[in-house]
């Protein structure tokens, strides 16, 4: 399926399109990725969203995925792809495919879908000026740690690079690799890296876009979404979430537990939903809080 940035404001009102006042100024972080990045009229109407955003005077952070592109190219060379607890299994030679799709394809094709608009994107990386620092994560599975290679968990953000290309105008577009203490390069999870960014940046909002309609109440039995519930909430459901989900849900957890406002965990086939889910208002998702109580949610910032 694809689809054009025509289909899409044809099918949103112009309420839905612009966010709200009360967020002018403020960073917005947004996770790029799903099976939705491989098709070019979604890149295409993401591209034209983020820039809405940064017209409506919001300062949008893109940290992108890449796993669709990566396996491709893995299957390309005759390499395993293998996944644990929701985690890419990432060998050296494994390693070497993540930052060559990651930086050398995914992020220059972003970089160019937005540029359209203008001058406005600017590629890098977690390794960048120190931004991100990982140190090795295992996956838990049935309760037991497995060794699923070079893959990290962020540790450490310096967001000063990040900062300065917001205080410039531009829109960052981030590649979730970071570099270790021990100069090791390991391969983040987008969900994970955009959370950590989210929490160092000070973000209002961390939009995690992905091809799934939002966090299901019961599934695989019903596909009934979760359109609204706390940290606390999220943190009880998380031990059961099926793999898929559940780096996208720790992410969110830690977003909000770090002092971002809202997550949001968003379906980016449905036309608009990155404007939507900033918006607050009819959101195609989704939308994690940091805690219960009167107002909870209630305010744009």
């Amino acid at each position: 399926m694809s689809v054009t940035q025509a289909d899409q404001v044809a099918t949103c009102s112009p309420e839905e399109l612009h966010p709200p006042e009360e967020l002018r100024g403020s960073t917005v972080v947004v996770k790029y990725g799903g099976h939705a990045m491989v098709d070019p009229g979604f890149q295409e109407a993401f591209a034209h969203d983020v820039v809405e955003l940064w017209r409506a005077g919001l300062r949008p952070v893109v940290v992108h995925g890449g796993g669709p592109q990566i396996s491709a190219m893995l299957d390309r060379l005759g390499l395993e792809t293998r996944f644990e607890a929701g985690l890419r299994v990432t060998t050296p030679e494994t390693m070497d495919v993540v930052r060559m799709v990651l930086t050398g394809r995914v992020q220059r094709e972003l970089v160019g879908h937005i540029n359209t608009h203008g001058p406005l994107a600017v590629g890098m990386t977690g390794e960048d000026a120190h931004t991100m620092t990982a140190v090795r994560r295992p996956a838990w599975v049935d309760g037991r740690a497995v060794d699923i290679g070079l893959v990290g968990d962020v540790v450490d953000v310096n967001p000063r690079a990040v900062r300065t290309l917001l205080e410039q105008g531009h829109i960052p577009v981030v590649s979730p690799v970071a570099r270790g203490e021990d100069a090791q390069v390991y391969n983040v999870n987008a969900d994970l890296a955009a959370s950590a960014l989210a929490v160092a940046l000070g973000a209002a909002r961390l939009v995690v876009l992905t091809d799934v309609a939002g966090l299901y109440a019961d599934w695989p039995h019903s596909t009934e979404v979760i359109e609204r519930l706390t940290a606390d909430e999220l943190a009880a459901l998380l031990p059961g979430l099926a793999a898929g989900m559940l780096p996208k849900m720790e992410g969110c957890l830690r977003a909000v537990r770090g002092g971002v406002h809202r997550a949001h965990v968003l379906d980016g086939r449905v036309p608009h939903a990155l404007l939507r889910g900033v918006r607050g208002r009819n959101s195609p998702g989704t939308t994690v809080f940091p805690e219960q109580g009167p107002g909870a949610g209630a305010s744009f910032a």
